[in-house]
């Protein structure tokens, strides 16, 4: 009963870890989540057709994704790397192969291997390696940080070796170490090659660890030759074994070699590869002018991933990713809301008498005020035009009341007319327009009208006239470019126009604009109010024309006289409250405080209703918690339900 207990329980465990197994051309796929590890054991074993004795305290849930089929060679050796990181080792025995923790590994009978068979991966191996120039003693206290706790490294001082229990692969690293420190160190120079690293920057490195001066230390002599780029040691044997142990492991390969991308996150690449080369332009590199040579530097912006592209010595390059690193920083952006209030008022009064006497016989008199081109005089030659037919359309008289008689008195004609004008022209401009820009980047808003505007007229032969026709903005116009200082001032540069059609202008040729505007540079705090502007004028014009004499009769004077009063008043305000948005979050919160302001506009236009319409076609933004609710991933949304077992691969790659 017991044999057939334990096949129960393991086939449970198969079932409730959900493992996908799929076997396709020799190939096997795994997905274990959370899955019991005799789980794991039991498949491995099958599939690979290996005995495990396995040591009661293996034990754990363990998690093995394979994107893609792996071959069964390749399973055996993902299966010790699961167990390594779980602290646990697999030692290989007589036809069987013991499941025990790692740090009892080390105090079984562990195989001993030896070039050319050292091993696979993970697996656990004790290792003798021979060391022919060096004490091996000088190099435990050197390669044991490279050993874990769970390894074991120690020298024989009579055999002069090194016995190393570890896995495979770092019992190997150790050896490809010991054979690049072993050197013969009886001559007083040597020359250690590098493949990897510059041998002017390892010089450097070293002979500031070591606190000497032009290379030295104590008896220490390191020079590195660029031509071959290795470094020529010299000095006292037993210290130039440390010195090896530190040369190797600074001549690492570094990912990517002497070439290297960086993908740019807030810079443009464009932008940062122009500051680059007029950098490397200083630099003491050979070929250090920014173009393609021979152990030069070559920068290269890649715009359409906003990536760079760095190729030349180690050292340079790594000069350059330190000014890239700085420069490559989230910028600050400013948020500033402005208001623009005008108010402007204009008055006009007019009143005037004009008088006309005429004789056959003794001629004509006429007291004429051509005002706005109502004179009595024009005003008297269209009508009779158009009372005889010569112009198809009467005179046009101009704004205002017009009273007018003509009389007889014997034979002398009297003409008399009357013209009285009182105009008014007032507006209130409120405009509240807001911006947000990056700093020291402009930005600029313009809130109107595009009006035609004549700019000129021509008349071709045929005598038909053609106007040009030119459009102007007309409205309210910002323009501004912000500068963060150190602290939380802002330094502003301000263009700002209000403009506006005149209306009631007379005697123009075209439209009348009033245009008001300014340009200056101010300094504000961050949260602070500036104000701009402010009574532009106040102007009282009145005129009076008259006839010597008779005009400044009291009472009968009023008869020969015109009078015109006019006035203007002005006055305009610029408000701006600069605000510096430093994250995402007070951009989110002035964002979400904004929507939320519109949406509760329209909420209201949709309770006031529209005329013979139902309230529901008044558009309404959607609630702000609704755009921030993103739809479930792919995976969620097509995720099986429980009890299913499919094979989980990543989508596939876009083309």
């Amino acid at each position: 009963m017991r044999p057939w207990l334990g096949r129960v329980v393991v086939l449970v465990a198969l079932l409730l870890a959900q493992p996908a197994l799929a076997q396709e051309n020799d190939t096997v796929v795994l997905n274990f989540k959370e899955a019991d590890i005799q789980a794991l054991i039991s498949m491995v074993s099958e599939q690979t057709g290996t005995n495990f004795v396995v040591d009661p305290r293996v034990r754990g849930r363990v998690t093995v994704i394979s994107g893609a089929p792996v071959k069964r060679e390749e399973l055996y050796r993902i299966f010790l790397s699961v167990l390594r990181i779980h602290g646990f080792a697999a030692v290989p025995g007589d036809g069987v192969v013991k499941l025990i923790p790692e740090v009892q590994a080390k105090q079984t009978e562990v195989p001993t291997v030896a070039p050319p068979r050292t091993g696979r991966g993970d697996e656990y191996v004790t290792r003798v390696i021979k060391v022919d120039h060096v004490d091996a003693a000088q190099l435990v206290p050197i390669l044991r940080p490279l050993v874990p706790q769970s390894g074991h490294l120690v020298a024989s001082a009579e055999s002069n070796v090194l016995i190393v229990s570890d896995s495979a692969a770092n019992a190997e690293r150790i050896a490809e170490l010991v054979a690049r420190i072993d050197l013969d160190g009886r001559e007083d120079l040597e020359m250690i090659p590098l493949r990897h690293a510059s041998a002017a920057e390892v010089v450097r490195v070293l002979t500031s660890l070591h606190g000497g001066g032009e290379g030295r230390r104590g008896q220490m002599q390191m020079v590195a030759d660029e031509r071959t780029n290795s470094i020529l040691l010299g000095g006292d044997p037993k210290r130039r074994v440390a010195i090896r142990a530190m040369i190797s492991h600074l001549d690492t390969r570094i990912e990517g070699g002497n070439t290297q991308v960086v993908y740019l996150r807030y810079a443009n690449a464009m932008d940062m590869a122009e500051v680059l080369k007029g950098l490397v332009q200083g630099m003491d590199v050979p070929g250090a002018d920014g173009r393609e040579g021979r152990g030069g530097i070559n920068i290269q912006a890649h715009e359409s991933t906003n990536a760079l592209v760095l190729s030349g010595p180690p050292d340079a390059v790594r000069d350059l990713r330190a000014v890239i690193n700085q420069l490559d920083v989230r910028r600050a952006q400013v948020l500033v809301e402005a208001v623009i209030a005008e108010v402007s008022y204009d008055k006009i009064t007019e009143l005037g008498v004009q008088w006309g006497v005429g004789n056959p016989n003794s001629g004509v008199g006429v007291i004429n005020f051509n005002r706005s081109g109502s004179g009595i005089i024009g005003v008297a030659g269209g009508i009779d035009a158009f009372l005889r037919g010569a112009v198809a359309t009467p005179p046009n008289l101009g704004d205002g009341a017009f009273l007018g008689g003509i009389g007889t008195s014997g034979s002398t004609t009297i003409a008399a007319l009357v013209r009285a004008l009182a105009g008014d022209s007032s507006s209130n401009i409120l405009s509240t327009p807001s911006l947000m820009t990056m700093d020291n980047e402009e930005a600029e808003i313009v809130v109107g009208q595009n009006v035609p505007f004549i700019a000129g007229r021509s008349i071709e032969q045929s005598g038909q006239a053609f106007d040009t026709i030119q459009r102007q903005d007309v409205g309210v116009k910002l323009r501004i470019k912000p500068q963060i200082n150190e602290g939380n001032s802002i330094r502003l540069e301000i263009e700002q126009e209000v403009s506006q059609v005149a209306a009631g202008a007379t005697a123009a040729a075209d439209l009348v604009t009033n245009k008001r505007s300014l340009r200056t540079i101010v300094m504000v705090d961050d949260g602070e109010m500036v104000v701009l502007g402010g009574l532009i004028d106040d102007v009282l014009v009145q005129t009076q024309d008259r006839v010597p004499g008779l005009g400044s009769i009291p009472g009968v004077g009023r008869l020969f006289r015109y009078d015109t009063a006019r006035k203007e008043k002005r006055n305009l305000m610029v408000f701006l409250h600069p605000v510096i948005v430093r994250d995402s979050a007070v951009q989110e919160h002035l964002t979400a405080s904004k929507y939320s302001y519109i949406r509760a506009e329209q909420l209201a236009a949709r309770e006031r209703g529209a005329l013979f319409m139902s309230r529901d076609v008044a558009p309404v933004l959607p609630p702000w918690e609704e755009l921030l609710n993103l739809p479930p991933p792919y995976e969620a949304s097509n995720a099986p339900a429980a009890g299913n077992t499919i094979d989980v691969r990543p989508p596939p790659a876009r083309p």
